[in-house]
């Protein structure tokens, strides 16, 4: 089981430095994300104090009332790990990025990378190599 957040790469330039972090959650929302109903796309990463919270995760879950499916869940990383990432962030004014939610045995992990926002022009600039790419191999495949 894998959840990718497709739109990382189109929103962030991503540097590379990878994390590997723990999710506090319900047992509704484990059941959920092991079937593939979850959705990263609009969520982002927020340090408060000393802990790393997830934020705007989007997370359904059948039969609960009163429930919010994109609340704040806590991540389960170690205090060095959310200094190195929280000083990292300020310094290089980046952001922390959720990039894949997977599970290893019975654990759900989440994946964060570091990333810089790109601005409009950078998107449409990205748009227009994606297009170009698409054609160049549409004309070698039809060969």
């Amino acid at each position: 089981m894998k959840i990718l957040n497709k739109r990382a790469k189109f929103e962030y330039e991503l540097t590379g430095e990878k994390v590997e972090a723990g999710i506090s959650l319900r047992g509704a929302e484990a059941k959920s994300i092991r079937e593939n109903r979850a959705d990263l796309s609009q969520s982002h990463v927020r340090i408060m104090g000393n802990e790393a919270f997830l934020i705007n995760a989007n997370i359904p879950v059948s039969g609960l009332k009163n429930y919010e499916s994109t609340g704040i869940r806590k991540l389960l990383l170690h205090k060095k790990e959310i200094l190195a990432l929280a000083t990292k962030a300020k310094q290089g004014k980046l952001q922390i990025v959720p990039i894949e939610l997977y599970n290893v045995k019975r654990l759900i992990k989440l994946k964060l990378e570091l990333g810089k926002p790109k601005r409009k022009f950078e998107k449409k600039e990205a748009i227009k190599q994606m297009d170009i790419q698409r054609d160049v191999d549409l004309e070698f495949k039809n060969r």
